[in-house]
């Protein structure tokens, strides 16, 4: 199982302008591959192979006074451009025959340098190495501060620097984990739970617990209109208008941060203590055209679930999905009446066939849970083992480093 730790990086002025300039000679191999790749289909051709777009647009392009410049950054960055797009293109042709699950891809596009998110991939031969003192050397570029909020666990296999919107630069370290080994890590319990994500709250448990909803993007709602109305008022193109743009990146990149790290918190947790856990497997994009859209978003589920599902996965669990169309708010699940839809506001309600005074949540929890066969116990072991695609990324704080824990 591959898993990616981020860690935050502070280069210096000079080592921000070598990846800008490695961020620039990666966007055009890229752009330059699509090109070709365009042309050839414009004229009938076959598409070139990815060994010929190589030595066309890296080793013979370098030679030319028009690309001689790519030769200021690491081959590796131009190679791993290419393969990305090569990656793109056969996620299109497998969208366009059905052969790719989820919504339909479009054609590739070329990338701009003024594009929020600029990324460099460094693999194993790249020859990048950690140094003594824990900063990240890469190739062309220097040694790089790092703050290690964590000991890796694995040697990576590749690292990826990346630039956000708010300006801030990352490390993304890809680890290949064996499962069976973190699994042996965590306690073993034979405890069963069901979810229920909500809005009122963000979860609450089939064991009573509810876990209240952060409501990041809410709190900060201020804020952020204030920074929008500043950017709007400055003229495009001015300097003035870059510094509000950065001022609103930073602020959406606040309340990302912080529903991420409370998502894995409380993903980690919910893993750590439960043997099966049961989701109900919701209709975001669905929810999110209602006028309940920005809730919606701000809630996060299906970011919330996907870290379950992986995790899961890591760890030995087992998570399990039940239909979106099962009626666990109708259902008395003391004897499994169905009492007909209810509006939101109602919270609570009493079954008319046993009397039993339901609270909505908690109820529509214990449905889920029975509905997804995790009513008994499971002993210790998996309660329906199968597989489940694991995501793969995992990113955590960015805390002050008590020394290199790179090592």
């Amino acid at each position: 199982m591959q898993l990616r730790y981020a860690f935050r990086l502070y280069p210096d002025a000079t080592q921000q302008a070598a990846l800008a300039r490695a961020f620039g000679c990666a966007r055009v191999v890229f752009n330059d591959a699509v090109r070709a790749r365009e042309d050839a289909r414009k004229a009938g051709r076959p598409f070139p192979t990815a060994g010929q777009l190589s030595t066309r647009l890296i080793t013979e392009a370098k030679r030319t006074a028009e690309r001689s410049w790519l030769g200021e950054v690491s081959a590796v960055v131009l190679q791993q451009s290419l393969r990305d797009a090569e990656h793109a293109y056969r996620n299109f042709f497998a969208s366009l025959n059905g052969t790719r699950k989820g919504p339909k891809l479009g054609p590739l596009r070329f990338k701009s340098r003024k594009d929020a998110r600029q990324s460099i991939r460094f693999t194993a031969n790249a020859r990048w190495h950690l140094t003594g003192s824990g900063r990240l050397n890469l190739p062309k570029i220097g040694a790089v501060k790092v703050t290690w909020s964590r000991t890796l666990p694995a040697t990576p296999t590749s690292v990826t620097v990346i630039k956000d919107a708010a300006d801030r630069y990352f490390a993304s370290f890809a680890i290949d984990t064996d499962p069976a080994a973190d699994a042996t890590r965590m306690r073993q319990t034979d405890r069963t739970i069901g979810i229920d994500l909500g809005l009122a709250h963000f979860a609450v448990l089939s064991d009573g617990t509810k876990i209240d909803s952060p409501r990041f993007l809410r709190r900060a709602e201020k804020k952020l209109k204030k920074a929008q109305q500043e950017l709007s008022r400055k003229q495009k193109g001015s300097k003035n208008r870059a510094k509000a743009r950065l001022k609103v990146a930073r602020a959406h990149a606040t309340v990302a941060d912080a529903r991420r790290e409370f998502q894995h918190q409380l993903s980690t947790k919910l893993i750590s203590e439960n043997q099966g856990i049961a989701v109900e497997d919701l209709s975001v994009a669905g929810l999110a055209r209602s006028r309940l859209a920005k809730s919606v978003h701000d809630a996060g589920w299906s970011a919330f679930i996907s870290m379950l599902e992986y995790k899961a996965v890591r760890y030995g669990r087992t998570l399990i999905k039940i239909g979106r169309f099962t009626p666990t708010s109708q259902t008395c699940h003391a004897c499994g009446t169905v009492d007909g839809p209810k509006p939101l506001n109602v919270r609570e309600w009493t079954c008319t066939a046993c009397g039993t005074v339901h609270d909505r949540d908690h109820n529509a929890a214990l449905n889920i849970k029975q509905a997804a066969g995790l009513a008994v116990p499971a002993c210790g072991a998996p309660v329906r083992p199968g597989a489940i695609p694991a995501q793969r990324e995992e990113t955590g704080s960015h805390g002050i480093p008590t020394g290199n824990r790179a090592a």
